[in-house]
């Protein structure tokens, strides 16, 4: 078998367990929201800051973004911009404690798949994944 980079990620048909990249400081909330999502059959990372997110090299591999909304260093809203400005078309969806109608409507009209407040509803945000999910084929380049 002959491979053309040095990843070991696996590449070729999308995955039948797309990656979901957890970006979450608060790591009782990101334990659980890892465990869930790994329960409803995902892949999951969890970071504990954009930082850490955006030095993985599982960046590139992650096809949809949970983020916190209020991070210290950058925010869920800052790490998504960011990520576009960077040619990263991730569908991103957006948790939060203190939830906000200016920041949801500037972040729905940025891009952000869906903006939840915690404590998250398990089907709400199935429902947001799916619809992520869905409009994540264009994204990809070929390899």
């Amino acid at each position: 078998m002959h491979r053309h980079s040095g990843s070991s990620a696996k590449k070729g048909p999308m995955s039948q367990h797309p990656l979901i990249s957890i970006v979450e400081d608060d790591q009782p909330f990101r334990e659980s929201m890892k465990k869930l999502l790994m329960a409803l059959g995902y892949t999951v990372e969890a970071f504990p800051s954009a930082a850490d997110f955006l030095a993985s090299p599982l960046l590139s591999e992650t096809a949809c973004l949970v983020s916190d909304v209020h991070m210290p260093g950058m925010s869920g809203v800052e790490l998504h911009r960011h990520l576009a400005k960077a040619g990263y078309a991730i569908p991103t969806i957006l948790v939060t404690a203190y939830p906000d109608d200016f920041v949801r409507r500037r972040a729905l009209k940025d891009g952000i798949v869906c903006y939840l407040s915690k404590p998250v509803d398990d089907e709400h945000l199935e429902r947001c994944l799916r619809s992520a999910l869905e409009t994540d084929k264009p994204h990809h380049e070929p390899s």
